[in-house]
């Protein structure tokens, strides 16, 4: 079994790489196709200009009063400046460092985050507790990155006139979502199940598309969402039986919950758009980051101050200093995260940004594996091929519509 799952993962390391690659490879070429058409516009400018340079010289011959000293100034200035403008707007570093800067940031801080997620829910005290305060700790994740959202807010410029209803009702969304994907995991849900069930978000999108939008999607789609669920199932049937049914049937009612609100938040963050842009205004990165985020820790501690969660968890934390120093990495990997995912977006087409996010939770998935002692049966592992299987097909999917409009 052990050569098997080396095998599978260096596959989709490899294919993982292909589609980073070639979700690159369009950004460049769209950038490219881009360059040759100023080029395009710089030739014919060019050209017009000598015309002019040509006709007033045969002027002067005709005509001794006229000056071209500034039709010279103007070719030198105009033309040939527009040229070379190219290569004075030339960013500092090469696409293939910034790429794997912004994917290496990802994939740095969200395996690192997702590992010490499943800590933090897997933590035994000496007292046989274990930490089941999942709004607090929705509270601290988004406090951090508020602080981070601040700062780099700062430093780009605050943006006037926001919406910040919408940003109240969107960041209310989508808290509950990761909290309802935190309790899953507090009641016994395995953290591969959770982020596998977590890929197959475009489930409750198309059911509520399908429903209330008239949408209609491809076969394609359908055998892709379907692969990613599917495959779920049947890891989550393929696990050696342990013995807390109970709480792992939460689990499953709580990562459903969080599948559906996470179509809530694509809703309101659609809604929030259209506000935006009724508004007349484009909100930066960090006005997203820090907007949201208040929202999110405001309704979070809203909801864990009436749960009674506050306290208790303060008092598990300095009971458990260990476990506190986990949620402190946890909730700087977010902040940081995110920083590098607004780094990759303002580099890169959203493509290259999607394909990273979702190859880094198959990464997730078996770096959960091999590390925190998650055992397999072939089921079991007959069910991550399937859904990665799925998660690969949707990136190859978005990758080729990409590619069909440019």
């Amino acid at each position: 079994m052990s050569r098997f799952t080396l095998f599978l993962f260096f596959v989709l390391t490899a294919l993982s790489a292909q589609s980073i690659n070639a979700a690159a490879s369009t950004h460049k070429s769209t950038t490219v196709k881009s360059a040759r058409s100023s080029s395009s516009a710089v030739g014919t400018h060019h050209h017009r200009h000598n015309a002019i340079l040509e006709t007033s010289q045969k002027k002067k011959q005709r005509n001794p009063l006229v000056d071209t000293n500034s039709l010279s100034f103007v070719s030198r200035g105009g033309a040939d400046t527009a040229a070379t403008m190219p290569e004075e707007v030339k960013p500092g570093l090469p696409s293939s460092v910034k790429l794997l800067i912004g994917a290496g940031g990802i994939y740095g801080a969200f395996l690192y985050y997702g590992s010490l997620q499943e800590d933090v829910f897997r933590y035994t005290a000496e007292d046989g507790s274990s930490f089941k305060q999942a709004w607090f700790l929705q509270v601290l994740e988004a406090l951090a990155n508020v602080v981070i959202g601040f700062v780099g807010m700062q430093l780009t410029g605050a943006t006037q006139g926001i919406p910040k209803a919408m940003f109240a009702i969107s960041g209310a969304a989508q808290v509950s979502a990761k909290a309802c994907t935190s309790l899953a995991l507090a009641n016994g849900l395995s953290f591969p199940v959770a982020t596998l069930a977590k890929s197959g978000k475009m489930a409750p999108v198309m059911a509520g598309s399908l429903l209330l939008g008239g949408a209609s999607y491809s076969i394609r789609e359908y055998l892709q969402v379907a692969a990613i669920i599917g495959g779920t199932a049947v890891v989550s049937m393929g696990k050696k039986k342990g013995g807390a049914s109970g709480s792992s049937s939460m689990g499953v009612f709580y990562i459903v919950l969080s599948l559906v609100l996470d179509g809530v938040t694509a809703g309101f963050q659609k809604r929030l758009k259209v506000e935006t842009e009724k508004a007349g205004v484009k909100p930066k990165p960090y006005d997203f980051m820090f907007w949201t985020n208040l929202y999110m820790c405001l309704t979070a501690l809203v909801i864990a101050g009436g749960l009674g969660e506050v306290g208790s968890g303060l008092a598990y934390c300095s009971a458990n200093p260990e476990i506190f120093t986990k949620i402190t990495k946890f909730a700087a990997c977010s902040a940081v995260g995110q920083s590098f995912i607004f780094y990759t977006i303002a580099n890169f087409d959203p493509l290259v940004l999607s394909t990273v996010t979702t190859t880094r939770k198959i990464f997730s998935v078996l770096l959960s594996i091999f590390l925190k002692g998650h055992s397999l049966s072939p089921t079991g592992w007959s069910g991550i091929a399937l859904s990665c299987g799925g998660i690969i097909s949707e990136l190859q999917s978005k990758a080729s519509g990409k590619k069909k409009k440019t």
